[in-house]
């Protein structure tokens, strides 16, 4: 299975309407402003995993920190312990029931999944995405022609205009909602958490040349 694809296997729904350009052009703009205030974002999260069916498949729980540009640190510890680090330049997927360690360019990892964009505020990334409004958030959709691992990314604000969903179907047909509980919104975060050590002994599969 394509590493990249297994990193974001989730969750959405399927496009509702057809919107004009110019709606589509504000309310892209407007998720970019609701973005553009979170510099950093610290959560615990709770997963369901739902087949084409809507069948669920899975339940998980972890932790998720996020920081501006490009830096996120996302653990699962339930029912599979993996942890996904970026430290801006490069990603790291660690699985530790495999033993193994996949290191990414993380610039590359947006030109193939939506869910980067949440930490970046470049204009030519964003160009490559159209944005509608729902009835409780934004939907974000791939334009055509781009290669991406994210049929649709649903993102979802508090009233404290924090993060309160993310929903996200894969090229699969599988969904995967997370919600987060006990957020703490631009707090000071410590450079180390979004820094990883590959563990001695440990697989690694190092794409980074390849990309």
């Amino acid at each position: 299975m394509n590493i990249k694809s297994k990193l974001f296997k989730c969750s959405a729904m399927l496009f509702s309407a057809v919107l004009s350009v110019s709606a589509v052009a504000d309310a892209a703009s407007d998720l970019k402003a609701k973005l553009s205030n979170i510099n950093t974002f610290e959560a615990q999260f709770s997963q369901k995993v739902f087949d084409e069916q809507g069948n669920l498949l899975q339940q998980g729980s972890g932790n998720i920190a996020l920081a501006h540009p490009l830096k996120i640190r996302w653990q699962q510890l339930q029912p599979d312990e993996t942890l996904f680090v970026s430290d801006g330049n490069k990603t790291y997927y660690y699985d530790t029931f495999a033993d193994q360690v996949t290191v990414m360019n993380t610039r590359g990892l947006i030109d193939t999944t939506p869910f980067v964009l949440l930490t970046s505020r470049a204009d030519e990334q964003w160009a490559k995405y159209q944005v509608s409004q729902t009835q409780t958030g934004y939907k974000v959709t791939p334009n055509q022609g781009i290669e991406s691992q994210v049929e649709v990314l649903e993102v979802e604000f508090s009233k404290q205009h924090s993060l309160k969903a993310i929903s996200v179907k894969d090229v699969s047909g599988q969904t995967s909602s997370f919600s987060f509980s006990d957020a703490q919104l631009n707090s000071q975060l410590p450079v180390e958490l979004f820094s990883f050590v590959v563990p001695q002994g440990v697989i690694v599969d190092d794409q980074t040349q390849g990309e």
